[in-house]
């Protein structure tokens, strides 16, 4: 049985994912424009830097709706961002293009998202923080959707997950 075409670019962020460099968040991104997966980046700490699985976590404290506080790793460049300067440093045009991603954007990755010229964002997973991006998003005019009705934190993100 032939899967449909966003099954096909959630298993390409599956794989994505499984070389994701932080345990707290293994998360991938893929970038598909005019039906091809142009750019792929997963969560990880900056090139020819050591990784968190390595030597640990650049823990934060910050409020989350719904709770007084969340633990945050700050080491890592989110997989959204990430596949966004994969695309601006090996060069295909990203403008019009659709994010598949593991989790909703955070704020930061959904502004980043709308200045790069993307138009749509399909999330496997809705995130604990994701009420500002979607506004935002939407503010933008940028179309997105959530496949599963479920939102993941990040002690959740390290599991392999199929969107069905």
């Amino acid at each position: 049985m032939k899967i449909s075409k966003d099954q096909y670019y959630f298993k390409i962020v599956e794989a994505v994912a499984l070389r994701a460099t932080c345990n707290r968040g293994r998360s991938g991104a893929v970038i598909v424009k005019d039906g091809r997966a142009i750019s792929a980046g997963y969560v990880g700490s900056p090139a020819k830097t050591k990784e968190c699985d390595e030597i640990g976590h650049e823990m934060i404290t910050r409020r989350v709706a719904g709770k007084p506080y969340s633990f945050h790793c700050t080491r890592t460049v989110h997989a959204e961002t990430n596949a966004l300067l994969q695309a601006a440093r090996y060069g295909p045009p990203i403008d019009g293009a659709v994010m598949y991603c593991t989790m909703f954007p955070c704020y930061d990755c959904a502004k980043a998202l709308i200045n790069a010229g993307i138009v749509e964002v399909h999330a496997m997973f809705d995130y604990q923080t994701s009420v500002r991006s979607k506004e935002i998003l939407e503010e933008a005019g940028v179309k997105w959707t959530v496949c599963v009705d479920k939102t993941l934190k990040y002690e959740e993100a390290d599991r392999e997950l199929d969107p069905g």
